[in-house]
């Protein structure tokens, strides 16, 4: 009898289980991706989470097909911006043949920028992830999480000491979504740029001393609690037409305790 050299596909097999699995797929894959934000381009790499559901009556999924998916990408050196995300959605579960899929995208975002008093240029590295889900009857829905490092300083120190205050860094996280025919718009950059002017003082990689005597001084007349800091940042993401929800979290790591003070705003718009 004549051999076949061909190999059976054992996660297409049907399962007599009859239990459908809401996602599967594959989980923390490093890769690496070009960002595109409005005219800019940047190179990082990503932390990657690619799942879509299983029927009850199917035993596995395509596993390579995720991994193909972003080598296809790289390979082609299409950049992945917040426009074209739900395109990647799409393309996933046409590809693994489901019916709802999930995609997050965890990765290093660099904004370049001025020091306040000598110019200086230097790199700061946000953390910003990438959230989408689809169904093939409600269609995407996409969130944009930003973590935004930046420095505060308690008011209330300023007003009992003779001198000086305690201050500290903070992580402002923002979460976002948009209206799908306004998302034109965003600019990430400009994004974390008006969110960072909210805070005591922002952040800079690169300082000369004139630099690193303004913003301690910057920080001295603008104090805030995490109260806020959530509430200037939610005033501020009101004003954007384009967002449709939004929650912004404060943690401060305190430089008196050790603990963490923390403020939470979620708000549909």
């Amino acid at each position: 009898m004549e051999k076949t050299n061909q190999m059976e596909d054992v996660q297409n097999f049907a399962d007599n289980r009859k239990i459908a699995i809401n996602q599967v797929g594959i989980k923390s894959l490093k890769f690496p991706i070009i960002i595109a934000d409005n005219t800019k381009n940047q190179a990082t790499v990503a932390v990657v989470n690619m799942y879509v559901s299983l029927p009850d009556n199917v035993k596995g999924t395509h596993m390579s097909r995720f991994v193909g998916i972003l080598n296809e990408i790289y390979q082609s050196k299409k950049a992945i911006s917040i426009q074209n995300f739900p395109q990647l959605l799409q393309e996933m579960i046409e590809r693994l043949e489901a019916e709802n899929g999930f995609i997050e995208m965890n990765f290093p975002f660099f904004i370049n920028k001025a020091a306040p008093v000598s110019g200086v240029q230097s790199l700061l590295d946000y953390d910003l992830t990438f959230i989408g889900k689809i169904n093939k009857t409600n269609g995407v829905d996409f969130t944009l999480k930003m973590v935004i490092p930046v420095t505060s300083l308690c008011p209330c120190s300023k007003k009992i000491s003779e001198y000086g205050a305690h201050n500290q860094r903070s992580h402002v996280t923002v979460c976002v979504k948009f209206h799908k025919d306004r998302i034109a718009n965003i600019c990430i950059e400009n994004l974390i740029r008006s969110i960072e002017k909210e805070a005591s003082c922002e952040l800079y990689s690169l300082l000369k001393r004139p630099d690193e005597k303004f913003i301690t001084e910057k920080a001295y007349d603008n104090p805030k609690f995490v109260e806020d800091m959530v509430r200037d940042v939610a005033a501020k993401l009101n004003k954007i037409s384009e967002i449709t929800w939004f929650s912004v979290e404060s943690e401060n790591f305190e430089s008196i305790h050790n603990h963490s003070a923390y403020a939470k705003i979620e708000q549909q718009k």
